[in-house]
């Protein structure tokens, strides 16, 4: 890297060799990984039992009260995508027969949650929605809905959109968190903790918004609520290149730094504290009549942690108290059996003290469970074992572009793959002496992505960090557990708003 280009990269507040690592993974591109297997039921998969989900629900409870928990959501990406055909037609001639979508959002208009703001916002402006599709004029209706001078939905978080309607009001998906947060994230006295990710220009509504809305449910509910944000940090961005893979400048002569993807949210998960993380996307939220089994796998799945991990936490302190072969077989117990994972093949020629040593280093880790999902055709990444250096088998999270889809095996196992995980985690991040890790240290870099996009009508290539629950846990304790699809319920488009799991 010449100097000059040091130099205005320093101006820019970022730093040169961090970048040309960036650049180098331009250049060389990511390596695949080596899959052995798909994880499935029996083969990395854990289905919980009527009797072991009723074992969580009746231990977990207590078990919160004496611990931190907190609630992780990410909730900082803007809600213009959910509503991209919208736009596209309020840019376009205005022919609704040309676009399905727009037609079935305005059939059934009525049943958003915003139907009621939306109406008022055209009858302060001498209309009406009904006026208005009366007369078939549609794009004033999307006008009010996205543009900044009605509703605003366009430039909004997901976070700050009515989702769901009650008798009592409208929800958004940060109410619904709230909520949430009540019924399976109570922690030692008494206290909810949630943290939201946002974005720096919706801080302020975001604060608002649960402001208002959060006495009402301390007092309804007796619980105290610690809410917490913060913002992904600009130092995250990496540098975009032009597909020659030099720098990609703008009209100003600066060097253009893109969001690093939901990867870069590590390092907001890495300052916040507690024992128990649960993590879950601000936009796959249920109305209370479909909670239960979200409520219930949530408690199954943090009951399940902190059991696993009082065990490695036993099987720690005992190496650390004396090597001998009682402390390295329950070690080596706790690794195989209660975590899951596979040895090397080579690990019964090793010594008592390699054995030790390397059971130390595998179990003394950042741990998570996550639940996983019947594979129905939605996007997400898969649960699948994969071959570490060292000759051990992990279970990771993977996604499409980190695997070998030429190589004929790879293909195979990515086809035999059964579920996918729909970004439900709980994790813990405190070691047994109850010091936090560095989670920093558990994340694979060569796991990123590259992907190809455009400004001012140039193209150019983005690179997005290793994703939050891919690679940038990829040295975590991982255990799978299924979960009801019931539980996933995400809404990438606005018409997603229509499916009765949130009507």
């Amino acid at each position: 890297m010449d100097a000059a280009l040091k130099t205005k990269i320093l101006s820019q507040g970022m730093n040169p060799d961090t970048v040309a690592q960036q650049i180098q993974h331009f250049e060389n591109g990511f390596p695949f990984l080596n899959i052995t297997a798909p994880a499935t039921p029996g083969n990395g998969i854990k289905v919980l039992s009527d009797k072991e989900l009723r074992h969580f629900l009746t231990t977990y409870p207590e078990k919160a009260s004496k611990v931190e928990v907190l609630k992780f959501v990410p909730a900082s990406g803007a809600a213009s995508r959910m509503f991209k055909d919208l736009f596209a037609f309020l840019e376009g001639d205005g022919d609704i027969s040309k676009s399905p979508f727009v037609q079935k959002f305005m059939n059934n208009i009525e049943k958003f949650s915003f139907y009621e703001d939306l109406d008022e916002v055209l009858k302060s402006q001498g209309s009406s929605i009904n006026h208005a599709l009366d007369t078939k004029d549609y794009k004033s209706i999307l006008a009010a809905l996205l543009l900044d001078d009605g509703l605003g939905y366009g430039n909004l978080p997901k976070g700050l959109l009515k989702f769901h309607r009650y008798q009592d009001g409208r929800r958004t998906p940060a109410y619904e968190h709230l909520i949430e947060g009540v019924q399976y994230a109570v922690g030692t006295g008494s206290l909810v903790k949630i943290h939201f990710t946002v974005s720096p220009e919706h801080t302020s509504k975001f604060k608002a918004e649960i402001d208002k809305i959060l006495p009402g449910i301390e007092k309804e509910f007796g619980v105290n609520f610690e809410i917490s944000y913060s913002q992904q940090k600009k130092s995250t961005d990496t540098i975009a290149v032009n597909t020659d893979n030099t720098p990609f400048t703008e009209e100003d002569g600066s060097i253009l730094f893109r969001p690093a993807g939901h990867g870069a949210l590590l390092e907001n998960l890495n300052d916040v504290s507690a024992d128990l993380i649960f993590i879950k996307n601000v936009d796959n939220v249920v109305p209370d009549r479909l909670k239960e089994d979200t409520k219930n796998y949530k408690m199954a799945i943090g009951g399940l942690l902190l059991e696993v991990q009082e065990k490695v936490f036993g099987a720690l302190s005992n190496l650390d108290k004396l090597v001998d072969q009682q402390s390295v077989r329950h070690a080596e117990h706790v690794f195989t059996h209660d975590l899951g994972a596979k040895l090397p093949e080579d690990f019964s020629t090793l010594s008592i003290e390699a054995k030790a040593a390397f059971l130390k280093i595998k179990l003394d880790r950042p741990m998570r469970v996550c639940g996983m999902v019947k594979n129905t055709g939605e996007p997400g990444g898969g649960p699948f074992w994969v071959m570490e250096d060292d000759g051990s088998q992990s279970l990771q999270i993977l996604e499409t572009a980190q695997i070998d889809l030429e190589d004929p095996t790879s293909k195979a196992h990515f086809n035999a793959a059964t579920h996918f995980n729909p970004v439900d985690l709980v994790c813990a991040t405190r070691n047994f002496k109850g010091e936090a890790f560095d989670l920093l240290e558990f994340r694979d870099m060569m796991t990123g992505f590259i992907t190809e996009k455009s400004k001012n009508g140039k193209e150019l290539k983005a690179l997005e960090l290793p994703g939050l629950w891919n690679g940038a846990m990829s040295g975590w304790n991982t255990i799978f557990v299924e979960v009801p699809l019931i539980t996933f319920n995400p809404v990438k488009t606005v018409n997603d708003l229509l499916r009765d799991e949130h009507q």
